[in-house]
């Protein structure tokens, strides 16, 4: 395993930067946009996220796997189902003022 050195003063704003593009890239996607805006009030089913946002349970599931990658949602299995929420608010705020920016 592999670690990365620790930065020096010059290389901190890069780095928070490129975390930033990183963020930004895992929700350039309308549906992962909806994804986080249906989030934002609480954890749900994927089942519930399908029907929210009118597209097919593969497509929801693929999407999921792009956020929970990117450490934007966090799962619980319940029984035989699997929960969905956001890791924190921050991002939620992030979707959610773009999503009001865009309808202006």
């Amino acid at each position: 395993m592999t670690t990365t050195p620790p930065a020096t003063p010059s290389e901190e704003p890069m780095r928070a930067l490129l975390a930033a593009s990183d963020l930004l890239k895992a929700l350039a996607s309308p549906v992962r946009l909806g994804i986080v805006r249906e989030l934002s009030d609480g954890e749900k089913y994927v089942h519930e996220l399908v029907a929210a946002l009118g597209v097919s349970q593969p497509l929801v599931s693929q999407h999921l796997r792009v956020l929970r990658t990117s450490r934007i949602v966090t799962a619980h299995r319940q029984a035989r189902e699997i929960r969905y929420g956001l890791t924190d608010d921050h991002v939620a705020h992030i979707v959610l003022d773009a999503i009001r920016h865009a309808q202006e």
